[in-house]
């Protein structure tokens, strides 16, 4: 036992994993309890939240609460009043394998369980070899009534061939005329009898088809060569599902049509299945409507909200529940047990991985802590944890651990670096290659701002830079930003004009002021770069040197307080990477910060523009003028409160 854990272990095998999967979810306990009422009382799903929190998990756990007694087989049989009409029906699980044995049976015996075909064809082919050996022995003879014999024999076969010919087609028609005076074998749809558990159908990416129900083209549609209209009958996921669970991620993805379908198919507990595609010889044919009774699991991001189909969205929420996963879970000990026992379930489903060591679980805590961007916190984006803890493995089997340790989760790191990262450490060599990056020196008006690359929690250094100059026109003077920004950025722009125009020693309606996010081709989001913003454009009217090794983010607001933003610990590391002394960061954002090596960088907190500027900027006299200026328009504005 140490301070990072209450159970005791050595190696993850040690760490006991719970048999049901409702039991394995990590961090999202009111889900959890949501999933067990919605098993007692069959209702539908709506899990929204970041990708790998769990949710297809949390679909799984539902399936397995449900009860597989009650689980059917699904059969199409022949309609023989419509071909194009098979008809559909339910038997209890297992049911459905012994009643197509039966047919089948029942149909060769039909056909004298084709004893007389089998024997005519053995003569035939016993008669044809006899007839050969006799043609090669005599072939070469001179004596005539050898030769005549050899071609009565040929005779004999030729005449043999065509009654064979004859009787098998007779056979074929005889047949054929049985078939239709017996009942043709079903086909088994849907085969529950080796269930254990209620099904769960992942139809996430689903085509129509594939989702709905479909028929087969039958290109033999003439001629008696064509198959059957039951025996082209594919059942869709929403028909696997019954009795069972269908999960279907970024279900807002399914076009408008496909969402009434399935709304239809929640409704009636039942569907159709005709066939998808208009050119198709499937079309013709429609079923009578097939169960789909099941309990959906839909999921996406907050955006599913908006895309989805109201009708849709108003069904789950009527007859449902709507959960929205949590992306954090407080660090306290018992939550610290479960990144313990995440990381025990994962090498269980993979494996092909050795046990990790108490010191190699640490290190995935740490990295649990980093990527959660919040003081005293976990994330539950477990998918990315995931990554790590598979490539550190790789690591380790690739070096004959037969644990996996420390250094290889550190190893692993890196290698399990996202595209963005990638992204990043290139774009920063090569910026730095080209002078575009600057870590050392002094300028006037540029300053290292960071950023977060978007939809990421890659860090990225981002250069900016601002010139004051005089406007075409007197009193016409505006404030131009530049670099593909956002709209949010665009109004922290805004905003910190209007601090500059607080804190400025002249008027500003005279003069222009240029800001230049340096080759951001990706855009610019966010107001956290409102701080780079201000720092940069003041210095620009000051003639106040930046110091080059600094690197900062922060929000600001009007009255010049520095205000927290996310993804800390990410720009940190890319400042770091980049080659960087020293950064500054809101103060509030300080416990939230976690790094891999915190000795390598000085980390400056700040509380409002004032600590930016003493620690950015050169110190000379307009340095300090500039900080008096600001400091008195502080005091001003606590007077009035």
């Amino acid at each position: 036992m140490d301070n990072n854990f209450s159970i005791s272990f050595k190696t993850t095998d040690d760490i006991k994993i719970p048999p049901k999967i409702v039991d394995q979810v990590i961090g999202q306990e009111a889900a959890v309890e949501i999933i067990k009422k919605a098993a007692i009382q069959r209702r539908n799903v709506l899990l929204v939240g970041a990708p790998g929190t769990g949710k297809s998990m949390l679909g799984q756990a539902l399936s397995q609460l449900l009860p597989a007694e009650k689980l059917v087989d699904i059969l199409a049989f022949p309609n023989p009043k419509d071909e194009n009409e098979p008809t559909i029906k339910t038997v209890p699980a297992g049911e459905g394998k012994r009643i197509v044995n039966q047919a089948k049976a029942r149909n060769m015996s039909a056909l004298g369980g084709g004893n007389n075909m089998i024997i005519f064809l053995g003569f035939i082919v016993a008669f044809f070899i006899a007839t050969y050996v006799v043609s090669i022995l005599v072939s070469d003879q001179k004596n005539p009534i050898l030769a005549a014999a050899n071609q009565i024999s040929g005779t004999l076969f030729i005449i043999t061939m065509l009654i064979g010919f004859l009787f098998v087609l007779l056979m074929y028609r005889l047949g054929r005329t049985s078939l239709k005076t017996n009942v043709p074998a079903p086909k088994l749809l849907l085969d529950n009898s080796s269930a254990k558990y209620a099904p769960f159908i992942d139809a996430t990416g689903a085509k129509e088809g594939a989702l709905l129900g479909d028929v087969q083209h039958d290109p033999f549609q003439s001629g008696g060569l064509g198959t059957p209209a039951h025996e082209r009958v594919v059942l869709g996921d929403i028909h696997k599902a019954t009795g069972g669970v269908l999960f279907i991620d970024e279900i807002a993805n399914l076009s408008p049509e496909t969402q009434i379908q399935l709304l239809t198919a929640m409704q009636e507990k039942k569907l159709s299945i005709t066939g998808r595609s208009e050119r198709s010889a499937g079309a013709m044919v429609k079923t009578n409507p097939v169960p789909c009774d099941f309990i959906l699991v839909g999921a996406g991001n907050p955006n599913t909200l908006s895309e989805m189909s109201p009708a849709l969205r108003s069904r789950i929420r009527g007859y449902g529940y709507e959960i929205y996963m949590n992306e954090t879970m407080p660090d306290t000990i018992e939550n610290r047990d479960k990144i313990a026992r995440f990381v025990a379930q994962e090498i269980s489903k993979d494996t092909k991985i050795p046990p990790f060591s108490k010191d190699a679980v640490v290190e995935i805590l740490n990295e649990a802590r980093r990527k959660s961007n919040r003081k005293e916190s976990l994330t539950l984006k477990l998918r990315e944890l995931g990554g790590v803890i598979r490539v550190a493995g790789d690591i380790a089997v690739e070096n004959k651990h037969s644990i996996v340790n420390r250094d290889d989760v550190l190893k692993a790191k890196n290698y399990a670096g996202s595209f963005e990262q990638q992204i990043a450490a290139r774009y920063i060599k090569e910026k730095k290659d080209y002078d575009v990056i600057q870590v050392s020196g002094s300028r006037i008006g540029r300053v290292n701002g960071l950023a977060v690359i978007e939809n990421s929690d890659s860090g990225l250094m981002l250069p900016i830079e601002a010139i004051v100059t005089k406007s075409m026109r007197k009193g016409s003077g505006e404030i131009i930003a530049t670099g593909k920004l956002g709209e949010i950025a665009q109004e922290a722009v805004k905003n910190v004009s209007a601090i500059v125009k607080l804190y400025a020693n002249k008027p500003l309606t005279d003069y222009d002021i240029h800001i230049q996010f340096l080759q951001a081709y990706s855009g610019v989001e966010g107001d956290s770069a409102s701080v780079s913003v201000a720092i940069s454009i003041l210095s620009a009217l000051t003639n106040i040197p930046i110091k080059q090794s600094v690197a900062m983010t922060g929000s600001l607001s009007i009255w010049g307080e520095v205000l927290p933003v996310g993804g800390v610990s990410a720009k940190v590391e890319a400042a770091i990477n980049a080659g960087i002394k020293e950064v500054i960061i809101p103060a509030s954002n300080v416990d939230d910060l976690v790094l891999s090596d915190p000795k390598v960088v000085k980390i400056i907190p700040a509380d409002s523009i004032t600590d930016v500027i003493e620690h950015a900027m050169i110190d000379n006299a307009q340095k300090r003028k500039l900080l008096n200026t600001i400091k008195k328009s502080l005091k001003i504005k606590h007077d009035k409160k």
